[in-house]
């Protein structure tokens, strides 16, 4: 089972816990953008096998939003942080260089 760590209530919650938002960092396009724009954005994601940065809803605890990193091939949680930030905390980065060695980095 998936257990991720909510960085805002310090809990360790279970899968069942959470609700899961789909991928992290998008650029988000809405009213007045390109048709190509808009349709990008809500259809076209990274489905990676491997290292992924994802969006999580702590919904039967406190109800906020944050990212995870994880492994999508093994369910490995490298971190997780809050949701205002624009890109993973360093140490993340940190953990997944250390085990995936050949991982380019996030964007």
């Amino acid at each position: 089972m998936l257990i991720l760590h909510c960085p805002y209530c310090g809990v360790d919650a279970e899968e069942s816990e959470l609700a899961p938002g789909g991928e992290a960092h998008l650029k988000r396009f809405g009213p007045g953008s390109s048709d190509e724009d808009f349709e990008a954005y809500m259809f076209a994601r990274k489905n990676p096998k491997g290292v992924h940065f994802e969006r999580w809803r702590h919904a039967y605890g406190c109800g906020k939003w944050f990212l995870a990193a994880r492994c999508t091939a093994t369910l490995e949680v490298f971190g997780t942080y809050k949701a205002q930030n624009p890109r993973p905390h360093p140490d993340i980065v940190a953990a997944v260089k250390a085990k995936r060695p050949g991982w380019e980095g996030w964007k």
